[in-house]
């Protein structure tokens, strides 16, 4: 592992655990879920692009999760 995968790895598993707790605060289904694929994913993903991709599109599923709960 190397210092760059170690530094981004951090930060989505950072964000994931906020997501984490707003949605198990606000009782939302979307954060919750996402934030807890965000903490978990960087365990399984040892390359720093797949990391940031598979982190840009989850963070792109929380927006969108989002938008799609507010709605119901």
């Amino acid at each position: 592992m190397d210092d760059v995968w170690f530094i981004l790895a951090s930060l989505f598993s950072l964000v994931g655990f906020a997501a984490l707790a707003y949605g198990r605060r606000q009782r939302r289904a979307a954060p919750t879920l996402v934030g807890a694929a965000l903490m978990g994913y960087p365990y399984f993903v040892s390359s720093p692009v797949a990391l940031v991709a598979i982190g840009v599109l989850l963070l792109g599923g929380l927006v969108i999760g989002s938008r799609l709960e507010d709605d119901l």
